[in-house]
This record gives C-alpha cells, sequence and structure tokens, in this order.
C-alpha cells in the first residue's frame, strides 16, 4: 500500500456534485487531501474546470507522489475510486477469489462479483437514469408556456413508459441484493463497507429526493442508505462540504 504521507492529493469539488462520494472515500481512507470547491454557473461547473482536465466535469483528483515531478489527473468517479482504492484502501475491497480457486474462471467470490458489478453500475445503469428524469424536469419548466402542454405530454408518456418501470425495476432489484447479501449481509457485497457502497450512495440518496423512491415501497434498502449516511467517515465528509460550499444538497 502507498504511502499516504508523501503524496499530495487534490480533490477538484464541484458544488452539489458527484464529488460527493470522493470526499467520502478520501475520509474514509483517512488520508490528508486538499479540497477545491467550485461554483455552479447557470447549473453547470465554470470553465476553470476545464484548466484542470479537459472534460470540465467533477470530481477530479490530482495525485502527484514524492519525487514526481507532475501529478496525475485522473476524472470519472470508478477510475478514481479504483485508484485511491487500490493504492491506499484495499480493504475497502473484498477478497477475490475462493480458497484453492485463485486465479481460475468462475473462482471469484460473491462478494467480489458484486463489487465489481456495483463499480460500473451506479453511474452506468441507475445514475443514468435518474439524470434522465432531470433532464424532463428541465423541458417542463423551461419550454414556453405555449408549447408547454405538448412538452408536458411527452415527458409523462417517458415516464410512465419507460422511465419509471426502469427505475422500479432497478429499486427492486436493489432491495432484493441487500436482503440477500452474503455473510449475514448490511451492504451490498456484505458484512462489511467496500468502495461499491461509496459509489452507490449518490445515486440513492439522490432518489430519495425524487418521486418512486419510498420508505414503505423499499424498506431494506431505505435502511440501508440511512446506514451508509450514519457512518462517521461519511458524516465528517458532508460537514467538510457543507463547510466549503454552504448547505449540501445531492445532485447531478
Amino acid at each position: 500500500m502507498a504511502a499516504a504521507t508523501k503524496t499530495k492529493i487534490v480533490l477538484h469539488c464541484l458544488e452539489k456534485s458527484r464529488a460527493q462520494r470522493t470526499v467520502w472515500l478520501l475520509e474514509e481512507l483517512n488520508i490528508d487531501y486538499e479540497l477545491k470547491t467550485y461554483k455552479r454557473v447557470n447549473r453547470l461547473a465554470p470553465s476553470e474546470l476545464k484548466e484542470v482536465h479537459p472534460t470540465g466535469k467533477s470530481p477530479i483528483i490530482t495525485v502527484q507522489a514524492e519525487g514526481e515531478a507532475e501529478p496525475l489527473v485522473l476524472a470519472e468517479s470508478g477510475l478514481i475510486t479504483e485508484y485511491l482504492v487500490d493504492h491506499f484502501g484495499p480493504h475497502l475491497t473484498p477478497t477475490r477469489y475462493q480458497n484453492g480457486k485463485e486465479g481460475q474462471v468462475q473462482g471469484e467470490t460473491e462478494e467480489w462479483m458484486r463489487y465489481r458489478y456495483y463499480m460500473h453500475s451506479s453511474e452506468g445503469s441507475l445514475m443514468a437514469f435518474l439524470t434522465i428524469g432531470i433532464v424532463l424536469d428541465v423541458i417542463r419548466s423551461g419550454a414556453p408556456f405555449f408549447i408547454k402542454p405538448i412538452t408536458n405530454a411527452i415527458a409523462r408518456n417517458i415516464e410512465s413508459f419507460f422511465l419509471n418501470p426502469t427505475l422500479e425495476s432497478h429499486y427492486g432489484f436493489l432491495e432484493t441484493q441487500i436482503k440477500t447479501a452474503p455473510n449475514g449481509g448490511g451492504y451490498l457485497c456484505g458484512s462489511k463497507l467496500t468502495a461499491a457502497d461509496i459509489m452507490e450512495e449518490f445515486p440513492l440518496e439522490f432518489a430519495k429526493t425524487r418521486p418512486g423512491f419510498t420508505e414503505q415501497s423499499y424498506p431494506q434498502l431505505w435502511a440501508y442508505v440511512n446506514r451508509l449516511e450514519a457512518t462517521e467517515s461519511y458524516k465528517r465528509a458532508i460537514q467538510k462540504i457543507t463547510d466549503a460550499e454552504g448547505k449540501n444538497k445531492a445532485s447531478l
């Protein structure tokens, strides 16, 4: 594992963004880092972020090891999470192989397969569909009044026939996954917190603000999110974000 004390880490954090979970990860890893925050401009990231990475998105981290002339610049939540965990937090990854099946096809543990799935699905599936909901909200609110009946009807049809059933399917799957988690459960991959939980918390926190995801419909999943938000590292992360940018709320 890398020596965190000899590595300079800077997290470039857009307000009310996915960077929240990277702050949480860094707090969970208990390593030193610098937090640079950026204000949104008309809901979007400011141009200053493009000076750090060409995409201008958040989160972005720079990692500079002792003796290196230039920092490594990383974008995308999944890549950032995997890189930090590889070097500073292997305890946040489940054991990969079953005993006696090291390196074999289908030799992986259920915990590790779940881990790999959720490292990708949180952004590739759940958050993508939640984002569609935000786009539909913008279409509703931003359309000129004389065409609002048309745009509202289009948005309702997309929600009724595609978006809502898709989100219900995802929530139902996650509810079952929590119920059937290995080793007594509690978390997505088993009885211990992993980086996959940190990745999945943000879209689920955001889902709490949207129609369709309720404690009554998904009690196990709702309790799981509350359990994540009760961890000390999560609380420290939210406090750090709040101190830096004011009231915190999960957003795009």
